[in-house]
């Protein structure tokens, strides 16, 4: 395949109602809150790969030298002829599976796949990775998904026939899928939010598909903590990102210096809780959706959760969305968790 397939699932102008719908929302609520997939506009995407090179933040590389271990069980378990990424990038990480599934430099690879399905927003960023993957990998076909996996999963445009589980042989002849949800990205649903979402991808996943589930582990609270208030301050200015978000999409006049960043480790829903504190008593005008919002001295709004996970919790919500857990692997330190669930 010389060109890149684009699949365009999302309907027109459905970014800018979602933000407009979220800010809303979120700015009226008490407390105060907004969604962490804001963050990530081209600025907050660079912000993210320097926190992943941060010393403090060990998820990325954690879950790397699983795959770099494991990667080639994974393939071979899988016997994936598509791989769909939810929430792609061009990372080390996703060439280590790619290696391993095309069979390509390791006498382990499995060499089955055949389609690599990339989903994300950005259609810029998955064209560019798309590209990439393309060059490095000429044997491979490149479907690249512009979908929200929050609303639109895009694994229809990955084939796989029926989506109800009903065919044994993975479905329309394409094969065995394997979906990748990588990151510990999970973790950044509420309970519900999270139990929606693997209901509604075990209704599109086909029997002999399989789904690699990245998650960060329950630790130590002050090695949580550090992860996410790194000394250097990326990961404040990643936080404030969000503001200058909404200042340029809603022409919002939010100044990020009134806005201290805060990390706060929650132990009874065992989550870390990123937030802004607001420094002063303000009043922030967003003409774009006619809303005035006052914060008090000291009030804080929160912008991400983070849960951490237990093998044991993990695999219970598997079960309950209809996923039987097979595979589970940790870094040497035991502080990230893969695992690799198929339908029950």
């Amino acid at each position: 395949m010389t060109t890149l397939d684009v699949v365009r699932c999302l309907p027109p102008g459905f970014l800018e109602d979602s933000l407009r719908a979220d800010a809303r929302a979120g700015l009226t609520s008490s407390p105060k809150q907004l969604p962490p997939k804001w963050f990530y506009d081209e600025h907050g995407s660079e912000l993210f790969e320097e926190i992943t090179r941060l010393p403090e933040y060990y998820p990325t590389r954690a879950e790397r030298d699983i795959l770099r271990e494991r990667a080639p069980a994974i393939a071979a378990a899988s016997g994936a002829e598509t791989l769909v990424e939810l929430g792609s990038g061009s990372s080390e990480k996703t060439r280590l599976l790619l290696d391993a599934l095309t069979g390509r430099g390791s006498a382990g690879g499995h060499g089955s796949l055949r389609l690599f399905v990339p989903v994300d927003v950005s259609e810029s960023a998955l064209v560019a990775a798309g590209r990439a993957v393309l060059a490095e990998y000429p044997g491979l076909a490149v479907r690249a998904v512009v979908s929200d996996f929050e609303e639109h999963l895009g694994l229809a445009a990955a084939g796989g026939g029926d989506s109800g589980g009903g065919s044994d042989s993975g479905g329309g002849g394409s094969g065995p899928r394997l979906v990748a949800f990588l990151g510990g990205t999970i973790g950044n649903l509420f309970p519900a939010e999270r139990a929606a979402f693997l209901s509604r991808l075990r209704s599109e996943m086909n029997n002999g598909d399989a789904l690699l589930l990245g998650t960060d582990l329950v630790k130590d609270p002050a090695t949580l903590v550090a992860a996410y208030d790194d000394a250097a301050g990326v990961t404040a200015a990643f936080n404030k990102n969000v503001l200058t978000v909404l200042n340029r999409e809603l022409d919002a006049d939010f100044d990020p210096d009134l806005f201290r960043h805060l990390a706060v480790w929650d132990p009874g829903n065992e989550w870390i809780e990123m937030r802004l504190r607001s420094l002063a008593v303000q009043t922030v005008k967003l003409p774009a959706i006619g809303l005035v919002v006052s914060f008090e001295q000291g009030e804080e709004m929160r912008t991400e959760v983070s849960a951490k996970f237990r093998r044991e919790g993990i695999a219970a919500e598997l079960a309950g969305a209809g996923f039987a857990m097979r595979h589970w692997w940790t870094d040497s330190g035991a502080r990230y968790g893969l695992s690799l669930s198929e339908p029950a």
